[in-house]
């Protein structure tokens, strides 16, 4: 038995997203692939019906017009069309995944509080590509040393950043912050995100900078992160921290830190290359991270039974 599922917006995350619950989705099954356009002028809609995947070009009339035929939507458009959407898939009973930054449901980072918010709402926010990279490693400090403040710098190629992501920067920055803060545990966040246009286009990496008590246990914290990094891999395969926690005392950065130090890790994301290059981990990671978050979810309903009406082979 599966969880029928429907994905919102056939763009670069999309149309990635749908190649991987094919290629590797255990308990999901994709019933439809939804947008705006035509399908002649649509290249994710053209990929879905070749295949075999059932579309609809009519919106959110068109979630509405087959919302039976799935529980699980997929909103991988921009923050302010799933603002507009997010009531509607209430009201018709469906479990939002929205891959924007619109934050409408709690953030969720699947290594992090999957187990926190699944049951607890039907709406979860899959924060941005930089909190997936950025919060689990902030989380596996602050479980053994009070973070005091986080921040994080995330460098993407250019190339990898489309119409919708150029859109949402400003979101990102605000959403990335909260939720350093909010799931990462820092009482204070930062985010920062640059476009490179460097060619070849670069991998995207990772700067997290963590400040903490000057006592703080620093092999227990490198041993927090090894574990997140293991368990981040099992739903992100390309997830490296490519540089363990290196510590800046006052005497290495131009301003007093009083009792505390910095701990800097950088990490980076390869993408699987099912639909998008190898080099756009940005976006691998945010498709990645839904599908997890997904699982975890469908594995909630077929424990509860909620499914069992609407599941067919």
């Amino acid at each position: 038995m599966a969880v029928k599922a429907a994905i919102v917006g056939p763009g670069n995350i999309g149309t990635d997203l749908m190649y991987k619950i094919l290629d590797r989705g255990e308990s999901i099954e994709l019933e439809r692939m939804i947008g705006i356009f035509p399908v002649e002028e649509s290249d994710g809609l053209q990929a879905a019906v070749e295949e075999g995947i059932d579309v609809g070009t009519e919106g959110i009339d068109s979630v509405r017009e087959h919302a039976d035929e799935f529980d699980i939507v997929f909103e991988a458009t921009t923050s302010h069309v799933h603002e507009e959407n997010a009531p509607v898939y209430e009201e018709l009973g469906l479990f939002a995944i929205d891959l924007t930054p619109a934050a409408v449901g709690p953030y969720t980072v699947p290594a992090v509080n999957i187990d926190d918010v699944v049951g607890q709402t039907n709406n979860i926010n899959m924060v941005t590509c930089g909190g997936q990279a950025t919060i689990p490693l902030v989380h596996a400090v602050d479980r053994v040393a009070d973070v005091e403040y986080a921040e994080m710098i995330s460098h993407i190629a250019s190339k990898s950043a489309g119409p919708g992501t150029r859109r949402n920067i400003d979101s990102f920055t605000t959403t990335t912050a909260a939720g350093l803060e909010q799931v990462g545990g820092a009482e204070e966040g930062k985010a920062i995100i640059t476009l490179n246009p460097a060619e070849p286009p670069i991998m995207m990496r990772n700067t997290v900078h963590t400040q903490v008590h000057e006592d703080a246990d620093i092999d227990a914290v490198r041993d927090s992160i090894q574990r997140m990094e293991s368990e981040i891999q099992t739903y992100v395969p390309g997830y490296e921290v490519t540089m363990e926690p290196e510590v800046k005392t006052g005497d290495d950065v131009a301003f007093d830190l009083g009792d505390t130090v910095i701990l800097t890790t950088m990490l980076e994301v390869e993408g699987e290359g099912q639909h998008l290059p190898p080099y756009a981990g940005n976006l691998d990671i945010m498709t990645s991270a839904a599908l997890g978050a997904a699982e975890r979810v469908a594995t909630d309903y077929m424990e509860s039974g909620a499914v069992e009406e609407v599941a067919h082979d």
